[in-house]
């Protein structure tokens, strides 16, 4: 057995998405199997580095993770040769000037999203990796969870003849702080620390938008912020600077239209966090993180409006759940494995930075919407 051994600098790794998903959903777990199998009697095994500011935070985090390896001193370790890998998993504000850094030391990059807080700032990232000739790309993760690859799955069997529109629904209630902890970090509330969920989320929306149904060519945003003041980690109240919740329409290529709801102040009835319903002329599809519902043209109920009478329709026995018919691995993990076998034996990859860039786009042109109360198209880039 060929052990292709890559070192990888996982910097910012002690925040929530960065421990749960990265490094214990994802580089953990590869390195538990044995690493990725290329299948030719070969395998690529991560070998991290932690890196931070907090040194007692990565203390506690490489015992629990099992990797002993763990520095506070970011230069040093990209001076070292041996790491061919930079991820970046910091606060989107820190991003940019760290992923310059690992450029210039000639590092691949891989990178949680959004990848900077402004489209120039993204591009220049993209051309920075370009000149320099190293591999990159971007966390997108919701295109490996189990509920969207089924949905792609039923574009590729042509189950939905055209496809109209797709409708979006994501969120849930974050707790203000005050009588019960907030499952989110204060930052993201505050537009001077780049917090806001048109900056978070509508770069999600892009690539799924772009990948699934059709690139993103213009956006009307609304966005808000409904709760004025919130609680921090140190249970010092603070104003609420940036936008809780994003409402948007979006024309895709083809004429397709989309719209997503994104808020952090709404309660859930529905079957998921994340609840995406494509409708076509032979068919519909709703799917959540991991299910996936259709409803053909032939099963698809006759309604007639009277409020006067109980509804006769059980709209919900009309939709069948699709059957599990593949294995799902986490999404993080998914495609942290094809980055690997991007490095080692250029498997085509997608995802760059240059997608990194659209997502950021789309967010800003969200934003530029909401401010002028207009819609904004989006150019190629």
């Amino acid at each position: 057995m060929k052990e292709h051994r890559l070192g990888i600098i996982m910097n910012g790794v002690t925040g929530r998405m960065g421990t749960n998903q990265h490094l214990m959903r994802s580089i953990v777990e590869i390195i538990k199997q044995g690493g990725v199998d290329l299948g030719n009697g070969e395998v690529i095994m991560p070998d991290p580095i932690l890196v931070g500011r907090d040194a007692a935070k990565l203390a506690k985090l490489s015992a629990v993770s099992g990797v002993k390896k763990y520095t506070t001193d970011l230069a040093s370790v990209l001076d070292d040769p041996y790491y061919s890998i930079y991820f970046d998993a910091q606060t989107t504000g820190r991003r940019a000037s760290d992923v310059l850094a690992a450029i210039a030391k000639g590092k691949n990059i891989y990178c949680e999203k959004p990848v900077a807080t402004d489209v120039e700032t993204a591009l220049k990232l993209y051309a920075a990796c370009e000149k320099a000739g190293v591999k990159h790309g971007v966390v997108q993760d919701k295109l490996w969870l189990p509920g969207l690859r089924k949905l792609n799955r039923l574009i590729e069997q042509g189950f939905f003849g055209e496809i109209l529109s797709v409708k979006g629904d994501f969120g849930y209630w974050v707790f203000e702080g005050d009588t019960i902890p907030a499952q989110r970090p204060s930052w993201n509330y505050r537009k001077e620390d780049d917090g806001g969920i048109i900056v978070d989320m509508l770069c999600h929306w892009r690539y799924v938008l772009d990948n699934l149904f059709g690139n993103v060519e213009g956006v009307f945003c609304l966005g808000a912020t409904h709760i004025a003041e919130r609680v921090d980690e140190k249970g010092n109240t603070y104003t609420c600077t940036a936008d809780d919740a994003a409402y948007a329409i979006m024309t895709l290529a083809g004429g397709i239209v989309a719209q997503f709801n994104s808020s952090w102040v709404t309660r859930v009835r529905r079957d998921d966090l994340l609840m995406i319903q494509v409708d076509g002329t032979k068919g519909s599809a709703v799917a959540g993180l991991r299910d996936c519902w259709t409803q053909p043209y032939g099963n698809t109920p006759k309604p007639v409006w009277n409020p006067d009478i109980p509804n006769p329709i059980a709209f919900y026995d009309g939709w069948n759940k699709m059957p599990e018919q593949e294995f799902y691995d986490n999404a993080f993990k998914a495609q942290w494995e094809l980055f690997l076998k991007h490095i080692v034996r250029n498997d085509p990859f997608p995802w760059d930075l240059k997608a990194g860039a659209r997502g950021v786009q789309l967010a800003e042109k969200g934003l530029e919407s909401w401010e002028k109360r207009t819609w904004v198209n989006l150019p190629e880039l």
